[in-house]
């Protein structure tokens, strides 16, 4: 893809307000939680006893829970994936180390990366878990990369991040509220700290997008249209276990959290619907004839995804993973 000059020059100009959106929007690393923070203490005289109280909570959890909590947890510990490819986008890649958006992808991603390191321990504590086939997959979805159809465009890049960051946010979310519903009060704490940076940075993505539509317009518009018309695929779509092709057990996976109401198609719907009204996408001036039909195609967007939702069907047949003990 051959982008316009103008894009690095406006990365460029928002670049320079990166230091505000880091105080704004992640938080400083002294004071913020870490997943030692959320665990049992494994320096404490009572850990075997907070251990044996958490495994006991797990036993609740039910066969599609353990497989969402699982896939949301290697779906974050894929974090050196989407750090190279954010590194690689057009404007991030320019510029000092120590300034603008280098920094920015660098401190999202250690805020990022505690969230992998904190399910991931609770799994291994749970007893539920084959960890060695989850660190296969794990393994696996690094290796395999992802494509994502956004290519090194930043305009496309900060749609996709703004979407997904809103994904895991209500996938976060709703796994905290079961857990706490099947007497798990620790693990939804988890979850819900989780679900919280998750949402702090959905509203940073969608700033740099708000900040863009003042300055670009109509390539801005044109940008979101082509990832919608894509569709905005899950950055764990190529996750397999042993023995499986590449993205054979994403759809399962899918699967069970359309069973659970995690992530459903209209939450997918209800996140297209959420972004056009966030970037006031109906108010938008000073759009090239494209641009106005790129608005037009958005506009009318969420109502045809529903028509279609309304005649999808959710398997009902469990898969067997082989994470699950």
């Amino acid at each position: 893809m051959n982008l316009p000059a103008s894009r690095l020059e406006v990365m460029n100009f928002i670049g320079g307000k990166v230091n505000g959106f880091l105080e704004q929007f992640l938080k400083p690393v002294e004071t913020h939680w870490q997943p030692a923070d959320l665990l049992p203490d494994s320096t404490q005289e009572n850990f075997l006893e907070e251990v044996k109280l958490l495994r006991e909570s797990a036993r609740e959890l039910t066969y599609d829970y353990i497989a969402v909590l699982i896939g949301d947890t290697i779906t974050e510990e894929a974090l050196p994936t989407y750090e190279s490819w954010l590194m690689e986008v057009e404007g991030v890649n320019q510029g000092d180390f120590d300034q603008g958006w280098s920094r920015w992808v660098r401190a999202w991603t250690a805020e990022e990366n505690r969230h992998g390191d904190l399910l991931n321990k609770f799994l291994y504590l749970s007893g539920r878990v084959n960890m060695r086939a989850m660190e296969v997959s794990t393994q696996y979805l690094i290796a395999d990369g992802f494509d994502i159809g956004t290519g090194r465009d930043p305009y496309r890049n900060f749609v996709y991040t703004s979407f997904q960051e809103l994904a895991t946010n209500i996938s976060h979310r709703r796994t905290a509220t079961l857990a706490k519903q099947a007497g798990c009060p620790q693990l939804s704490k988890i979850c819900g700290v989780i679900a919280s940076d998750e949402m702090r940075h959905a509203k940073a993505y969608s700033a740099f997008i708000q900040e863009i539509l003042t300055v670009d317009p109509s390539e801005m518009m044109l940008a979101f249209e082509d990832m919608m018309r894509k569709k905005i695929v899950m950055p764990a779509h190529f996750l397999r276990e042993t023995g499986t092709k590449i993205g054979q057990t994403f759809s399962h996976f899918s699967d069970a959290a359309q069973r659970l109401g995690v992530y459903t198609t209209n939450d997918y719907i209800d996140i297209v619907e959420a972004l056009i009204n966030e970037w006031k996408i109906d108010t938008v001036t000073d759009l090239n004839d494209a641009a106005q039909r790129a608005r037009d195609y958005l506009m009318a967007l969420p109502a045809r995804l529903r028509r279609v939702a309304d005649r999808t069907r959710v398997p009902h047949l469990e898969y067997q993973f082989s994470w699950i003990a």
